[in-house]
């Protein structure tokens, strides 16, 4: 059976215009999402995984862009300490769990242990295995325990992989982006794609299945995942009345020191 990812998805562009009025329109219902939330104290937990470039990052900063970081941040763990490593294995993530009122995205989760570890062998056999076993039973506790957990999974063709990744080398300011693991990701395509599938056989349950999202067209992925999770928590829209600025109190007197005794950064431009 042909692997899905490796078929490029052909759709016209969405026109910037229309991506710009959509992704407004969108983060305007974030941000009543958000309300909501803290209103209801709703512990929200979204999963971001899928190939390397395929806009993950993305996707996450336009959700971030207009919301209360007070409210909704992200998660991106690095490379897990020598302390971490001997930890129970999903004991730094629930560390980052939200509290109630909380939304929490995590870029890249616990599910780390069955695509990267597995494929570059950072994990043994045994607790690959033990991983597989455990996670559907480690979220289930999570929403058991009043978690709403949604897991998207961004899936992009070999040829747009690729072409994202050469752009990311000719431009300077995400050359960063790339690491030695990225390109390794490049060369190991194939048993990426069979570590997804055993992961999805293991994992995309009744009570937390995993969401597809087409990541081909970065614009279109974006809006679809915005509004499907959107579509995964109802919310009431908490809008407040406009508010109308009172007026100012009279200064009495005060008198604002010299500007000239103040130090301003230089004026480059």
């Amino acid at each position: 059976m042909e692997n899905q990812e490796s078929q490029p998805t052909e759709k016209k562009k969405i026109p910037s215009k229309l991506y710009d009025q959509e992704l407004n329109k969108l983060q305007i219902e974030l941000v009543k999402l958000q309300e909501w939330v803290k209103h209801k104290e709703l512990k929200v937990v979204v999963i971001f995984e899928g190939r390397d470039a395929a806009g993950k990052g993305g996707t996450i900063k336009r959700i971030l862009q207009s919301l209360n970081p007070r409210i909704c941040r992200v998660v991106a763990l690095g490379t897990p300490t020598e302390r971490e490593k001997s930890q129970w294995y999903f004991q730094r993530y629930a560390a980052h769990l939200p509290a109630a009122g909380e939304m929490v995205l995590f870029d890249r989760s616990w599910y780390n242990r069955a695509g990267v570890e597995k494929v570059m062998g950072f994990c043994t056999n045994e607790e690959y295995w033990e991983f597989l076993r455990s996670c559907p039973n480690f979220e289930r506790m999570l929403i058991r325990s009043g978690i709403i957990l949604v897991k998207y999974w961004f899936s992009v063709s070999e040829e747009e992989q690729e072409k994202r990744f050469r752009s990311r080398i000719k431009d300077q300011t995400k050359r960063w982006k790339l690491s030695p693991m990225d390109l390794k990701s490049r060369e190991y395509y194939i048993e990426y794609s069979k570590a997804k599938d055993e992961m999805f056989a293991y994992t995309d349950t009744k009570i937390s299945p995993w969401y597809m999202v087409d990541a081909d067209n970065k614009k279109r992925a974006r809006l679809n995942c915005i509004h499907h999770l959107l579509s995964q928590i109802p919310y009431k829209d908490l809008t407040p009345e406009p508010i109308e600025l009172p007026p100012r109190i009279d200064s009495k007197g005060y008198v604002r020191p010299p500007l000239e005794e103040m130090t301003y950064v230089p004026e480059k431009f």
